[in-house]
């Protein structure tokens, strides 16, 4: 079982990093568009797309919680990790279904006005 524990512990932290590394990207395209909008070239749909991305890399992050709280959940079963698993399993399902319908709303977007999705 100290295997199981040490997994989880691991997972854990690839969605600490997964968050990170999500959050760099999104700073960094971000910034980009300010400076593009800086430059009168602003284009609101990059803000909806970089949202998008970073709600993907989010989402990673929520599914490897899921795996490590489920691990956590074989070690140590008791109604705390219960609850806490649940808890991330229903805030992945809500933020996963807004994410998508975001994402096929953007999709369709592209493909209607692709001039309006063209890099700077």
């Amino acid at each position: 079982m100290k295997f199981l524990e040490e997994l989880a512990i691991i997972i854990s932290f690839i969605s600490i990093f997964v968050v990170v590394y999500g959050t760099l990207i999104a700073a960094g395209a971000f910034i980009k568009t300010e400076l593009a909008r800086l430059r009168g070239k602003h284009n609101i749909q990059k803000l909806r797309v970089l949202r998008a991305d970073l709600g993907t890399y989010l989402l990673l992050a929520l599914e490897l919680l899921i795996a490590a709280d489920i691990l956590k959940t074989i070690v140590e079963p008791g109604l705390h990790e219960l609850a806490i698993l649940g808890g991330v399993v229903v805030l992945r399902t809500v933020l996963s279904f807004f994410l998508n319908k975001e994402i096929l709303e953007i999709d369709k977007e592209r493909h209607e006005h692709p001039e309006l999705f063209q890099p700077d």
